[in-house]
């Protein structure tokens, strides 16, 4: 491997995401930037979201108000209301852009012949206020942003470029702290580049592959939360993981997931005998907030000895399922399950990182020049438990925010200093390539384990006890080989680990997406409480 000559751009944007795109686009008349995609560009969390973006359309049942309180009732007391109304009140213009690059939803015609944007309902959600494009949505908005970002001159898109380490002024012992650019290995090429930019964004996606199972494209190894992290940056709610409630249960099929809208539409949750179990749980049933239903799924498994519960669509008419759900359907045909006539069985699986880099409502974590937009944020939105199909919608509001705030601050930004080239004189090849298959798969399965969807005190502790022993095992093993975007991912998973069990301790309660059967109600003692992790100063490190 070799150190490559210095890159210099305006803008890095580390993910090929929703939001990462969307702010490119926005940006591009003005600035040259650089887009990096660890994989292929579609290898992205935005690429693989079926559900939709909430956007409130229908003005005669629907509102702004409704929204902001169903998403402040599924966000347990920890959104902040003032990132709430910010966000939901982008709603429709967000859709609106989105259908300016391209992007073509799913229609209807109304009574009086027009056509109107056809609504579904997810959990949490008192209205239908979900825009998607059949059950692909995610998929339409990525090929419409990547096709119009292939075309602009100032986009550059760097395919298999992922970050090493973010370059601030203080790790070159100058000051004021500042972002300055970032280390990037080209794994096509096996060369570590040195890109210098006024600005830094991170738009990197969650970190669900510290889990077994997971919904999530292999991409997910929260690869920003860990860069902000050794960079200085604070990290709040990582005790709050989502996991989706029905992830596809078959050997063949690799995490696929059964969108919310099923039972938004009348899906049942039933066990192998043919019962619901839902009213056991919660009143509303199969349309409960995600964090019930996924508890209640995970006490049924447990209490039954059962591999999976089932969800049933069946009792709907065969062309209602495949107008609706095209592309369930026929990944369900693919290993011989035909939802139209049997349910589908599903487990629970990490879906999506509630928590993240802090940021202000502009997308500025801590680091003056660093940005951090999507799911590797801490907005505020979600609190937490995020609701249903909020997320995409927290992609674009955000990247118009920070688009808004780069604008301003950009011309008041000192040029990045003469960057050093990366250094590994010090290292060699790896022989032992196995160490790294051996930990990842260590550290995802005493996470599913330990510190899953119910936790106790015991399980945090075993799993934190493993975890002390495996960082240092990966320290030694960072310091003495060469870099590959496997080692990448396993540093920075250890980390996000790290910071989701400690925060899981932190939390004397149970909370949303945080459930421990050693403080199994909230705390009413004192007002909501974010968990804050500090980094160390570099000095103490």
């Amino acid at each position: 491997m070799t150190a490559h000559s210095n890159l210099h751009y305006d803008i890095l944007i580390a993910g090929s995401g929703g939001a990462g795109l969307s702010l490119a686009l926005h940006l591009a008349d003005t600035y040259r930037i650089a887009v990096l995609a660890k994989f292929a560009l579609t290898e992205c969390s935005t690429y693989y979201a079926q559900g939709g973006i909430s956007a409130v359309f229908d003005d005669e049942y629907d509102s702004i108000e409704s929204h902001i309180e169903d998403t402040l009732i599924a966000g347990a007391g920890l959104c902040d209301p003032e990132i709430v109304q910010l966000t939901v009140s982008k709603g429709r213009e967000s859709i609106e852009w989105l259908r300016a690059q391209g992007v073509n939803f799913t229609e209807e015609k109304s009574l009086d012949g027009s056509r109107q944007l056809h609504l579904n309902r997810e959990g949490g959600h008192s209205h239908r206020r979900i825009v998607h494009t059949d059950d692909a949505t995610g998929k339409a908005v990525s090929l419409s942003l990547i096709e119009r970002a292939q075309r602009h001159p100032n986009i550059d898109l760097l395919e298999h470029h992922n970050v090493v380490e973010l370059i601030t002024a203080e790790k070159l012992e100058l000051s004021p702290q500042r972002i300055c650019g970032a280390y990037v290995l080209d794994s096509k090429a096996d060369t570590i580049k040195t890109i210098a930019a006024k600005v830094v964004v991170l738009a990197t996606g969650g970190a669900n592959k510290v889990y077994l199972y997971s919904t999530n494209p292999h991409i997910s190894s929260g690869d920003g939360i860990a860069l902000a992290w050794r960079a200085g940056c604070r990290v709040g709610n990582m005790e709050f993981m989502q996991f989706h409630p029905t992830c596809l249960y078959h050997p063949s099929a690799r995490s696929f997931l059964i969108s919310e809208a099923v039972r938004g539409e009348g899906g049942h949750l039933i066990l192998p005998n043919g019962e619901r179990f839902m009213r056991r749980y919660d009143e509303r049933m199969e349309l409960a907030p995600r964090d019930i239903v996924a508890r209640a799924i995970d006490s049924e498994i447990k209490k039954h000895g059962i591999d999976c519960v089932y969800l049933d669509i069946s009792h709907k008419p065969k062309e209602f399922i495949q107008k609706h759900f095209p592309t369930i359907y026929s990944q369900c045909l693919e290993v011989d399950i035909d939802i139209s006539k049997q349910p589908i069985p599903v487990v629970p699986a990490a879906h999506y990182t509630c928590g993240g880099v802090m940021t202000d409502r502009d997308a500025r974590t801590d680091i003056p020049g660093l940005y951090a937009i999507g799911e590797v944020a801490c907005t505020g939105l979600h609190g937490a438990n995020r609701m249903a199909s909020n997320s995409l919608l927290e992609c674009l509001v955000f990247a118009e925010q920070a688009n808004q705030d780069i604008r301003r601050r950009f011309a008041h930004l000192p040029e990045p200093p003469s960057l050093p080239a990366w250094d590994e004189s010090q290292v060699s090849d790896s022989d032992e390539e196995v160490v790294i298959a051996h930990n990842w798969d260590e550290l995802r399965r005493f996470m599913w384990d330990y510190v899953g969807i119910v936790r106790t005190n015991k399980r945090l502790e075993r799993a934190m006890n493993r975890l002390v022993l495996l960082k240092d095992e990966i320290s030694d093993y960072y310091g003495k080989f060469r870099i590959s975007s496997d080692l990448l991912e396993l540093r920075n998973l250890v980390i996000v680990a790290e910071l989701i069990i400690r925060s899981a301790q932190q939390r004397k309660e149970s909370r949303g997406l945080h459930f421990t059967k050693d403080y199994p109600a909230l705390d009413d003692s004192r007002p909501p409480q974010n968990t804050v992790l500090v980094p160390a100063p570099r000095s103490a490190k």
